[in-house]
């Protein structure tokens, strides 16, 4: 099948999108492929997402949190679950990536279970920490879930277990 990535629209997400992103991540919740976000969150984190868009309908989302000074995480990739394998993914990647290097990251990192999508687009899987002594130490004062799972704790591992860190260089 020919996958018409032209069709697909992606930009930067808006609040009247929050309620439609939640709709497109609550499935893969369901399955424990991604972690839940309240609509609160998804609300606080919206300049971080992208939305793709086909034909005006939502159809995937995806966001972008800067974690240090040269180092990003690629979070919450959802498609709708009529457009898997037809871009949407894709596209929102892409997307992201020239934002992390807009911001002037070097390095994107992802914990994921699609590990061949990752691989496809460049990404790495990565064992050690990717992160000098110093800024873990920095890293252990973010608030942040996706931080503490980047960093390895133990409080999140029943949250992260069949997951595959990945990194990607910009």
């Amino acid at each position: 099948m020919s996958v018409d990535a032209s069709a697909i629209t992606v930009r930067p997400a808006r609040t009247s999108d929050v309620r439609g992103m939640q709709g497109l991540i609550e499935p893969y919740v369901h399955r424990r492929i991604l972690l839940g976000k309240e609509l609160v969150t998804l609300f606080e984190a919206v300049q971080e997402f992208v939305v793709a868009e086909r034909d005006g309908q939502l159809v995937g989302c995806g966001a972008l949190h800067v974690m240090w000074e040269d180092l990003g995480e690629v979070r919450t990739i959802a498609a709708a679950q009529g457009s898997l394998g037809k871009g949407v993914g894709h596209a929102m990647l892409v997307a992201l990536e020239e934002r992390a290097r807009a911001l002037g990251l070097q390095r994107l990192f992802c914990l994921t279970f699609e590990t061949d999508f990752f691989l496809r687009h460049g990404f790495q899987e990565v064992a050690e920490q990717v992160v000098e002594p110093e800024v873990f130490g920095e890293l252990l004062r973010s608030l942040d879930g996706g931080v503490a799972e980047f960093l390895d704790l133990a409080h999140v591992k029943p949250n992260t277990l069949g997951n595959t860190r990945m990194l990607k260089l910009l």
